[in-house]
């Protein structure tokens, strides 16, 4: 058992082609200041490289957002107050993949166990 089994986090994983910039760049450029208020820390954010398994089509761009909780994510992904930002990552990408995730808190990955892996891989 892990030294924090109380400890989880709530992933949401992107993966999308941009297809319009500036869209794209409207909405990122509030997204630092927003998904903190709704528990969201983005984790990390890169370009596509190369295709090394899997049968996933390619995605220009991936995104991985760290939220304190599935509760915290939907509040961000649906409140009214930010019906303007949505649109703006919908309209700037196309093949989007928004794909969420529970897993255990890795801020400290000595506080994760093999029981906490094994959990994961359980259906």
């Amino acid at each position: 058992m892990s030294a924090n089994p109380q400890k989880k986090k709530f992933y949401a994983l992107n993966m999308f082609d941009v297809v319009d910039l500036e869209k794209y760049h409207a909405y990122f450029s509030r997204l630092p200041e927003e998904a903190p208020r709704y528990g969201g820390r983005m984790v990390a954010f890169g370009r596509f490289r190369d295709d090394v398994a899997g049968d996933l089509a390619q995605r220009q761009v991936l995104f991985l957002v760290e939220w304190e909780s599935e509760e915290a994510f939907n509040s961000f992904r649906d409140d009214p107050d930010l019906a303007d930002l949505h649109p703006l990552r919908e309209s700037g990408t196309t093949s989007y993949i928004w794909q969420t995730f529970d897993g255990p808190d890795m801020s400290d990955p000595a506080d994760v166990s093999l029981d906490d892996v094994l959990a994961v891989l359980k259906p």
